[in-house]
């Protein structure tokens, strides 16, 4: 199912079941952090612009989930977006739009900005990578 200029429906590209599904509440997608909104934002948006191959994402995703499940059988700690995160990370650096080496520095450098600075804006412009688990904006 395709949306205007050829480019897929991002409606039809998420799963509303099976492993790829993301979180919702009576239909809604949910989202427990600002950060999480934003890592599926740049996924859609590079889908969108014809740099990613939705499918190849989608499974690189239920790829993701399965590894967090062989390695927490119990289930704890489990989000389904540090699963997406990573895959969109590993997605990029694998596909050459931003090297491992970059995107570590990018993620340390989140990890260093003092706490409270989880809104993402300076100066009414949002600037940067989501920062992901763990970070102080997540």
């Amino acid at each position: 199912m395709t949306g205007p200029g050829g480019r897929a429906d991002p409606g039809y590209l998420l799963d509303s079941a099976g492993p790829a599904a993301p979180p919702r509440d009576n239909g809604e997608l949910v989202f427990a952090a600002p950060w999480e909104s934003r890592a599926f934002g740049v996924a859609l948006a590079l889908s969108g612009a014809g740099r990613i191959e939705w499918e190849q994402f989608r499974r690189a995703l239920i790829r993701e989930i399965a590894q967090w499940e062989a390695e927490h059988p119990s289930g704890e700690g489990w989000s389904y977006y540090e699963c997406w995160l990573r895959s969109l990370e590993r997605f990029a650096s694998e596909s050459g739009f931003v090297s491992a080496s970059d995107l570590s520095e990018r993620v340390a450098a989140l990890a260093a900005r003092p706490a409270g600075h989880d809104h993402g804006h300076e100066h009414g412009h949002e600037h940067g990578a989501a920062a992901g688990p763990g970070h102080p904006s997540a």
